[in-house]
Parts: structure tokens; sequence; C-alpha cells
């Protein structure tokens, strides 16, 4: 599969089989994840993955009692150092570079037959009581991962080109 049909049919999924994510399919994922550009070459994202049924079950009540949360066979905990790393312009670098890498994730989980679902909605401080993640890390997403129970594409209702696109200048 190539990135374009990655990026047509990857959808947010939260029904997942009852089947494990082999750890060479992960394995590839992470390193996916690995590749992605960063800021000044930081590469300051982190992952935490999760197979123990429990703690994916506290995870789940951490992100606001989302259920597929738990369902899922895999759950990633997307984390940033942060180390004061700012840009010029007084931006922190983790955020875009970790959602970077994370989206190199989801598009090679398509591409394994994997689906996945951002999470932003969750109690951070939880999080990190659940996985033991020191003061000094963000948890950035939570990304449960595995085989869609229903993998057919959802068509997607974007909005066209010329309504998000600017040539040049605003106006």
């Amino acid at each position: 599969m190539d990135v374009y049909e990655a990026i047509r049919t990857r959808k947010s999924v939260r029904a997942y089989l009852d089947k494990d994510v082999p750890q060479e399919v992960l394995l590839r994922i992470l390193e996916a994840a690995r590749l992605a550009p960063s800021a000044k070459n930081l590469q300051e994202w982190r992952f935490v993955v999760v197979r123990d049924p429990r703690t994916r079950e506290k995870l789940a009540r951490a992100a606001r009692n989302q259920a597929f949360v738990a369902q899922a066979p895999v759950v990633l905990a997307c984390c940033a150092e942060t180390d004061g790393h700012v840009m010029t312009c007084g931006q922190a670098c983790y955020p875009i570079d970790v959602a970077i890498a994370i989206d190199h994730i989801t598009l090679c989980a398509v591409a394994e037959g994997l689906g996945t679902c951002w999470i932003g909605a969750f109690f951070e401080d939880q999080v990190k009581e659940i996985l033991g993640i020191p003061p000094h890390i963000r948890v950035v997403e939570l990304l449960p991962l595995g085989y869609p129970q229903d993998p057919s594409p959802v068509p997607k209702r974007r909005l066209p080109l010329e309504k998000i696109v600017r040539w040049e200048r605003w106006e």
C-alpha cells in the first residue's frame, strides 16, 4: 500500500477484534515513528507499549471511560521528553515532533491492516501514575492499536481543497 492509499483509507477505529498484534508488526510500526523528523533532530518522543489487559482497562478509565481503549490489544502512550527545548519563536518543539511520529505510526498501522484512534481526552496525571511515567515526561496522546472489527473504508467527509487552501495570501 502506498502512502496516498493509507491516507485515503485511514479512519478512527473504536472497535477492535480480539486478536494480538504480532511483535514484528509492532516493531515495524514503531520503527516508522523512530524515523520521523524532529526539530533540531531532538527526537523527543518516547513510547510506552501496553499489552496487559488490566493496565489497558485502567488507561480506558483515565481516558474518560472510553471503553474501546481497553478493547484494543495494544495501547501506546505517546510521550515526550520535555527538557525545555523551545524554538526561536518561543514554541516548544515536542508537541509537533510527537504528532509527526504518531502520524507515521497511524499510516503504517493502516498499511499493516491495523486501526488506531488518536486519544487526546485523558487525565495525564492518572496515565502517568498507571504507567510509572516520571514528572518531566509529558503524555501527549494515547493511541489504541489493533485489528478493526469493521475493516471497510468509511467515506471521508472533507471540505474541498478550494475551501481550505489560500495561495500566496489569505485574501
